[in-house]
C-alpha cells in the first residue's frame, strides 16, 4: 500500500497533495457551496462518468469524508437535499386494466419494449412496482434504466436495472477479477433490482422469454444513454420465496449465495435472508473485457 495515501473513498484515493489541492480550492472559492465545490473538483480532476456527466455526487461524498476526518473544512451546509432512500414518498397509485390475461406465449402477439426512465410513463412504472411487487418501489442506484413491456396495448411486465453492488463475493469469484479490475470495470455490469410480471398476466414461459429480450436490448440502450456497453447482467433471488426457475430457463448461471449480511455489518452476523446470485454474460469474452487479461 502506498504510504502517501491518507484516505480512500469508492476507489478514489487521496494523498497529501490531493488534500492540499482541495483546501486551496475551498480557499479560492469562499462563497461556493458544498454542491458548487464538488462540481469544481470534478472539473479540475476531470472526474466524469462515461457519458460526460460530472461525478459530483461521489465527489461530495469524498469531500464530506475528508471533512469529517479533519483533513479539510467545508463551508456550512446550506440546505438538506431530499434523500429518496430516507425520505421516501410513496408513488401515487395509477389504475390500469386488470382484466385477467391467460394465454400461450405464441398467442400473446408482438411485444413492445419501452424504456420509460425520464418519460411520461415513468410514474406508471413506479406505481406498478410499488403496488404489485412484493418489495415495493425503491429508487434505483447510480446509472439506471426502467422498462415496461406491453402486449395487446397493455402493460404486462416491468424491469428495473441499475448500477451493480460493489462487493458480491460469488460474482467476483465467477468473473475472477482483482480489486483493481472491479473498480475499473464494475460499470459494465447491470443489476436487475426489480422484475415484475403483473399478477393478472398468466402466460407460461413469459418470464424467461422476457429475460431473453432484455439480454438482447439492454447493452445497446445503456450505451445510448451512458456511453458505455454492458457485458454482464446480475440479480438476487430470495431463496426463502423463490427458486430462480425462470433464470435457469433463460440460461442464466447460478453463481452462489450471498452471506445474508449487509455492507455495513461488521460483526459477521446474518441480518437478512440469503439471496441466490444469478448472472448472465452478454459476451463470450466477458472475462477478458472485465479483467484486461
Amino acid at each position: 500500500m502506498n504510504d502517501n495515501i491518507i484516505l480512500t473513498y469508492r476507489g478514489k484515493s487521496a494523498a497529501r497533495e490531493d488534500i492540499d489541492f482541495i483546501n486551496t480550492l475551498i480557499k479560492n472559492n469562499p462563497t461556493a457551496s458544498r454542491y458548487g465545490l464538488s462540481k469544481e473538483l470534478c472539473r479540475a480532476w476531470n472526474w466524469v462518468q462515461a457519458n460526460g456527466n460530472l461525478r459530483d455526487m461521489v465527489a461530495r461524498g469524498f469531500m464530506l469524508k475528508l471533512h469529517r476526518e479533519g483533513h479539510i473544512t467545508l463551508p456550512p451546509q446550506r440546505r438538506t437535499p431530499k434523500n429518496p432512500f430516507v425520505n421516501r414518498t410513496r408513488p401515487s397509485k395509477i389504475e390500469v386494466d386488470q382484466t385477467p390475461l391467460e394465454t400461450d406465449l405464441s398467442h400473446l402477439g408482438q411485444l413492445e419494449i419501452r424504456q420509460v426512465k425520464k418519460t411520461a410513463q415513468e410514474k406508471l412504472f413506479n406505481s406498478l412496482i410499488e403496488y404489485h411487487h412484493y418489495l415495493g418501489y425503491c429508487h434505483p442506484v447510480g446509472e439506471q434504466l426502467k422498462y415496461m413491456i406491453y402486449a395487446m396495448g397493455r402493460p404486462i411486465a416491468c424491469f428495473s436495472w441499475s448500477s451493480a453492488p460493489r462487493h458480491i463475493g460469488a460474482r467476483d469469484r465467477y468473473i475472477g477479477w482483482t480489486k483493481e479490475d472491479r473498480i475499473l470495470h464494475l460499470q459494465y455490469i447491470a443489476y436487475s433490482s426489480r422484475f415484475l410480471i403483473l399478477p393478472w398476466i398468466k402466460v407460461p414461459c413469459l418470464a424467461s422469454h422476457l429475460l431473453g429480450l432484455m439480454a438482447k436490448n439492454i447493452s445497446r440502450d445503456w450505451e445510448g444513454i451512458y456511453n458505455h456497453p454492458i457485458y454482464f447482467l446480475e440479480t438476487f433471488v430470495d431463496t426463502e420465496k423463490f427458486s430462480g426457475t425462470c433464470y435457469k430457463a433463460a440460461n442464466w448461471v447460478y453463481l452462489g449465495d450471498t452471506t445474508g449480511r449487509g455492507k455495513n455489518e461488521k460483526k459477521h452476523i446474518q441480518t437478512r435472508s440469503i439471496k441466490a446470485v444469478w448472472g448472465y454474460p452478454l459476451l463470450k469474452n466477458f472475462r477478458s473485457r472485465m479483467t484486461g487479461v
